[in-house]
């Protein structure tokens, strides 16, 4: 049976994380939906930036928006958001079926509003109506000022992948602007079963920063490394268990109110020397999505095992996290280090993609 479909059956949904008119004109990511149960798109400036600088499917649309006085920043948004409609439709089918639950396609805000909390909100409100599809999530920084945007966009009825999450406590901060917003919503008389949010959860570039630490300090801490990921999503998942199944989202869940799943991001291995499925098999589990780049998705699709195994060794995981702390590794100074590291990557995609689209 393919593993994907395998990942589906235990409760997970499997997204892709890459959008192109390639893939879209040539029917792959079509496929990717029918036969892999693919249930989810997501996208970022470093995607849309590689998707339009290479692609010949963009050049005549771009040729004839350069004709056009307007900015560069509308160029790529008329651009990104025509493929992210068509995705959207494409996944429209199963979003219905699960009545809201799956079939959602991201777009991000630009980053140079990371934070802003009055712009963030405003172009989360332009591209929620730009896009008109309700499977649409918009896609913001867990930045304080993003965060604030996240709390009064989910009030005001728009879906959202908050995304840049690297720590606990980036985790806990985003469910907690999530839950805030649900009771601005219901206090507005919203319909929170229409509500959706996930809680993107950057993995690999945690190892690689835990790692280098690790290998600064010596020879002792050199079995340490390669885990600090994986043991950080398991502990998340343990707290998002308490939070989102305790009593405290009792009188939410009664109205209808989803939960804010977490969704494993940054999923591609990035030490060749690690399993190419490290942040994939070990987080398989119910109510979760993972989010995966080609390569890590043909590989599952090829050599993965698959078994629920999202709540196995939580003690060894918080030991873990305490072996790192007694080192001198603090996995929340960690997460504001990589956290303001992505900030930087994504706007510097965003800079050549404008650049491009001028």
């Amino acid at each position: 049976m393919n593993p994907l479909l395998q990942i589906r059956a235990l409760g997970q949904q499997v997204w892709l994380d890459n959008l192109s008119r390639a893939l879209l004109n040539e029917g792959e990511l079509a496929r990717f939906i029918s036969e892999d149960g693919i249930a989810g798109i997501t996208t970022n400036p470093a995607i849309f930036q590689k998707a339009i600088a290479s692609g010949r499917d963009y050049e005549d649309d771009l040729v004839r928006l350069k004709q056009q006085p307007i900015t560069a920043e509308e160029r790529y948004e008329q651009l990104a958001i025509a493929d992210v409609q068509r995705a959207c439709d494409l996944l429209r089918p199963l979003f219905e079926q699960s009545r809201g639950n799956a079939g959602y396609v991201s777009l991000e805000v630009s980053p140079a509003l990371a934070h802003d909390a009055e712009g963030t909100m405003a172009a989360g409100k332009r591209l929620s109506a730009r896009v008109g599809r309700p499977n649409l999530l918009i896609k913001v920084p867990a930045t304080p000022a993003g965060l604030i945007a996240v709390e009064r966009l989910i009030g005001e009825g728009i879906n959202v992948n908050v995304t840049l999450l690297f720590s606990l406590a980036q985790a806990h901060a985003a469910a907690d602007a999530y839950l805030r917003g649900l009771e601005r919503l219901r206090a507005a008389g919203g319909v929170q079963n229409r509500a959706m949010s996930v809680a993107s959860l950057f993995l690999s570039r945690v190892d690689t920063l835990v790692d280098a630490r690790l290998e600064a300090i010596g020879d002792k801490t050199l079995p340490l490394r390669g885990q600090a990921a994986v043991a950080m999503a398991r502990l998340a998942y343990q707290a998002w268990c308490k939070r989102f199944h305790g009593s405290g989202f009792v009188t939410l869940r009664a109205a209808g109110a989803r939960p804010q799943y977490l969704l494993w991001a940054s999923t591609g291995t990035k030490n060749p020397a690690y399993s190419d499925l490290l942040y994939v098999e070990p987080l398989i589990g119910a109510e979760t999505v993972t989010t995966l780049p080609d390569a890590t998705l043909a590989a599952l699709r090829d050599h993965g095992r698959v078994d629920e195994t999202l709540t196995c060794e939580v003690d060894v995981a918080r030991s873990l996290v305490n072996r790192l702390a007694m080192h001198g590794i603090d996995l929340t100074e960690v997460g504001e280090i990589l956290q303001a590291e992505g900030l930087a990557q994504f706007e510097q995609a965003f800079a050549r993609l404008l650049e491009y689209c001028r």
